[in-house]
């Protein structure tokens, strides 16, 4: 609810102050004497665009503040939470404009972004002026009503969050498919790859190895000259020189007895003995492996040459880095084998969330058209009431592709004239027939849902009469449960108010300044006289005006 309002240095407004009733408010006064002007301050902390030039002082701010009483609006609540923002009993919007133009919002004194000053004033007012009954005709504001009507907020909630994991989860198996796409034009030449690395079998160092193994037999036979004449010489020459070692360890043995390093000398003779035999065994056990072998020869070159051109072939130098390559390979050839695994694994999912949300949007679309038939009935005695006994509105719902709301397409028609042509409303209703459809409807949903304070300016252009009266015995039913302001020229809605308000021009200074203040009854009698009669009421238009209050 909008307790006060507080404006200054507005266009032509140099400070005005009001504060409303909770339930139904009406301004009037005089065609030009600031009514629009009011609304227009207003929806600056509703969070519309600034402009300087609606400055009525350039060396001073321009200053509009709300404040509102939140106690069971639990959204809000939810909002200020969500944006840190001070939750209390009160909410104070205000907004500043500078004479440069710069332009500041508040939430509770703290600044905030004009975007979210525009998210939360959606959830504490419903402004709805003389041209928005445009949006009659659209059909996201069509379904909104029946959904109001259906209760079927919290059902939605509950499709929507299931409805953009569904989306996700066709997104993410659209990302497998086209990676499955990808690998795959790349498989066969991939699995060419591997199966020519795979073939080869290469071992840990094979290549480096082979090379040393063909070196060695390349050179078998100079090894083999060799290790012999080594042999010889150890043990089968003439004078074999292992031999030779013991037998020169016997001589010095006899005397070993007569110097103490005697026997040092002869353990080294010994020991050198023993290494050197062990070293003519082991170029025996060498000679043994060492031969020359063609065939072994004529293998490592074949391998050799394969292994180098796979070198070269995929710009490496080392057996390693051929193995590291070839395991590379398979493991692109295995993510092909598991992407296909998560392709069927996330189909499974998207089509589990597919039948859920269906299951879901047959609900939502049950309960809308319940309520279709009754929408149509209700609506049909309003307009009756409001004058337009010969119009009739017809719900029409179809089914299209699934959406965020459902599979359900809401087109209201408009028939005004008994004609049995239903067309759709954006195309046949006119400006007037728009306006108190457009109340019709909205008093209808503000029985089932918790609107805002709603606002209404100008709507009833173009009534009068018993239509006008009747659009105020709506407002005034709607004001019962909810906080209304409304803007009229119509004596018989000023009539119905709680509070009633008079904007008029007042000389200040010099200067033509936009007032307002509120009634009292007297003042109002006066005031809804000179509605119905003009600026010097008679008595039977008091009598009459008296009659319209107590009515």
């Amino acid at each position: 609810m909008l307790k006060k309002l507080n404006i200054q240095n507005y266009a032509i407004i140099d400070e005005i102050e009001i504060n409303f009733s909770p339930q139904l408010n009406i301004i009037t006064g005089e065609t030009g004497a600031g009514k629009s002007i009011l609304m227009g301050a207003l929806s600056l902390i509703l969070g519309e665009r600034a402009d300087t030039s609606i400055l009525l002082r350039t060396d001073k701010k321009c200053f509009i503040e709300g404040v509102f009483s939140i106690d069971s609006k639990k959204k809000v609540r939810e909002f200020l939470e969500e944006n840190e923002l001070d939750a209390e009993d009160e909410l104070v919007l205000r907004r500043e404009i500078a004479a440069t133009g710069k332009s500041r919002a508040f939430i509770n004194d703290t600044p905030a972004t004009l975007q979210q000053l525009k998210q939360l004033a959606s959830l504490l007012v419903d402004l709805h002026q003389q041209f928005d009954s445009l949006e009659l005709g659209d059909s996201d504001f069509q379904r909104a009503v029946i959904d109001a009507l259906a209760n079927n907020q919290e059902t939605i909630q509950s499709y929507q969050t299931l409805y953009r994991q569904y989306l996700q989860g066709k997104k993410e198996l659209s990302i497998l498919q086209g990676k499955k796409a990808a690998f795959n034009k790349e498989l066969d030449y991939h699995q060419f790859l591997f199966d020519e690395l795979n073939e080869m079998n290469f071992q840990e160092n094979e290549l480096e190895h082979l090379d040393s193994e063909l070196k060695m037999l390349s050179n078998s036979e100079g090894i083999k000259t060799a290790l012999d004449k080594v042999y010889f010489d150890l043990n089968e020459s003439e004078r074999p020189i292992v031999q030779l070692l013991k037998q020169l360890a016997n001589q010095l043995h006899a005397y070993s007895a007569f110097h103490p390093d005697l026997q040092t000398v002869i353990d080294r003779l010994q020991s050198s003995q023993i290494e050197l035999q062990d070293i003519a065994d082991e170029i025996t056990h060498i000679n043994h492996s060492v031969h020359f072998d063609e065939k072994r020869i004529e293998f490592i070159n074949e391998r050799m040459a394969s292994g180098y051109k796979l070198l070269k072939k995929h710009a490496v130098k080392t057996t390693t880095e051929l193995l590291n390559i070839q395991n590379d390979l398979e493991q692109k050839l295995q993510a092909v084998l598991h992407i296909d695994d998560a392709i069927i694994s996330k189909e499974k999912e998207v089509k589990i969330l597919l039948q859920q949300i269906e299951k879901i949007a047959e609900k939502i679309s049950s309960a809308r058209n319940k309520q279709a038939k009754p929408l149509e009935n209700k609506v049909n005695e309003l307009l009756v009431q409001v004058g337009m006994p010969n119009a009739k509105i017809k719900t029409e719902i179809r089914s299209v592709a699934l959406n965020e709301y459902g599979y359900d397409a809401i087109e209201f028609l408009f028939d005004a004239n008994k004609s049995n042509r239903f067309e759709p409303i954006r195309k046949v209703a006119s400006g007037g027939e728009l306006s108190r459809l457009m109340l019709c409807i909205k008093s209808l949903v503000a029985q089932s849902i918790d609107l805002p304070t709603m606002i209404f300016d100008e709507i009833d252009s173009g009534i009068s009469g018993e239509a006008a009266k009747q659009v105020g015995i709506i407002m005034k039913s709607l004001s019962s449960n909810r906080q209304i302001i409304c803007i009229t020229h119509q004596p018989q809605i000023a009539g119905k108010a709680n509070a009633h308000f008079f904007v008029y021009k007042e000389i200040k200074n010099d200067a033509v300044k936009t007032n307002i203040r509120l009634l009292d009854q007297a003042e109002r009698i006066t005031t809804i006289a000179k509605m119905l009669s003009g600026e010097k009421p008679t008595a039977a238009a008091l009598e009459n005006a008296r009659e319209i209050m107590m009515n």
